[in-house]
């Protein structure tokens, strides 16, 4: 592709299983293991979060690190807290925490059946699991502030367990204010350097969403390496990665619809739409494929925007257009358009935005 501009909205929506007060690229210094002295490796993978034949292979995954390399630790896109709650849910006889955190997630990716599936599925083929959530503090206000007050009552105040949650906590709170995805990519670092170092030797897995998993990508405009660009940075050959979130059923429309431009009528099938909240003033986002189009508008001019095949919610083909429409919290829509050329983006295949003659 071209030497443009790319800008790519997807990648700053906000993952909740599961998405340093620097800015920029610069790596976390707040660790307390040198790399070096580790021969512990780390197997991420990526995602598009909620995707239930995705959770399949990640389950499959985890089996073989289980059983046949005796990993025990599973690094997840998720608050402090949330897999602090994960851990005692898993030594508990009821699935109440687990519940609870489900409500808590209602309006993000990760409410959906197929999450809590994966989830009991570790509790009863994978018991002895144990989680690390290592992203800031999403759900703060319920999750978050519900653990500690359970903290508060079993007189755990000065626990670093308590420290850690506060922190997370605060993360949350300014990257929710500022919509600063930079200081959550750093954090993200951060937080995982702090885990893996608690382990030592010990090797683990990690899940987290397809933009932060990258060994050698950048994110958020070309404005600081992606965590997973981080850790290499770090940790070297010890860091592992496959992006999986190519594995997703081709799934059918909800519904077609006509939709005109330029006097010319289309069958749109509508593929759904994807929570924004939390990023600048957005809602939520649309996604529609015009069937037949590509013939009408692949000479239209392109904008360098792009937006990677990961993010959408359908498979995509070369030589398809899509509508995305953007809701803002006010209401306004804004509409873009999107073909596939068989372009990359940073090795990624990926959709363009053009503009209508």
């Amino acid at each position: 592709m071209r030497n443009t501009k790319f800008y790519i909205l997807a990648i700053v929506i906000f993952t909740f299983i599961g998405m340093a007060a620097c800015s920029g690229g610069s790596m976390p210094n707040n660790t307390s293991l040198s790399p070096a002295n580790s021969t512990g490796q780390i197997y991420l993978y990526g995602e598009q979060h909620g995707e239930e034949a995705l959770m399949e292979r990640e389950l499959e995954l985890w089996h073989n690190y289980y059983h046949n390399e005796g990993i025990r630790h599973l690094f997840v896109e998720s608050s402090y807290y949330t897999s602090e709650y994960l851990n005692m849910w898993m030594k508990s006889d009821s699935d109440d925490i687990l519940d609870t955190i489900y409500d808590d997630w209602v309006g993000t990716q990760s409410h959906v059946p197929a999450v809590k599936k994966f989830y009991k599925q570790i509790k009863s083929n994978y018991p002895e699991t144990i989680f690390h959530g290592t992203d800031v503090g999403h759900q703060y206000s319920t999750t978050g502030e519900r653990f500690l007050e359970y903290l508060k009552q079993n007189d755990l105040e000065d626990s670093e367990q308590y420290t850690l949650a506060q922190e997370a906590i605060e993360q949350g709170r300014y990257f929710y204010d500022n919509s600063d995805g930079v200081y959550r990519e750093n954090k993200m670092t951060e937080n995982f350097i702090r885990e893996f170092n608690l382990l030592e030797d010990e090797s683990v897995m990690g899940i987290y969403g397809g933009a932060h998993i990258g060994l050698d990508e950048m994110i958020y405009n070309g404005s600081v390496p992606c965590m997973a660009n981080q850790l290499n940075d770090y940790y070297g050959n010890n860091v592992h990665s496959e992006d999986l979130s190519w594995i997703r059923p081709d799934i059918p429309p909800s519904r077609v619809e006509a939709i005109k431009i330029d006097k010319k009528s289309y069958d749109a099938s509508y593929f759904g739409q994807e929570d924004l909240t939390g990023f600048k003033d957005y809602a939520y986002r649309e996604f529609w494929r015009l069937e037949n189009a590509y013939d009408d508008f692949k000479d239209n001019p392109t904008t360098g925007n792009v937006l990677p095949y990961m993010y959408y919610p359908m498979k995509i083909e070369t030589g398809q257009v899509f509508i995305i429409n953007h809701t803002k919290t006010d209401g306004t829509v804004s509409v873009m358009y999107y073909r596939s050329d068989g372009n990359e983006w940073n090795g990624t295949p990926t959709t363009e935005e053009f503009t209508l003659k």
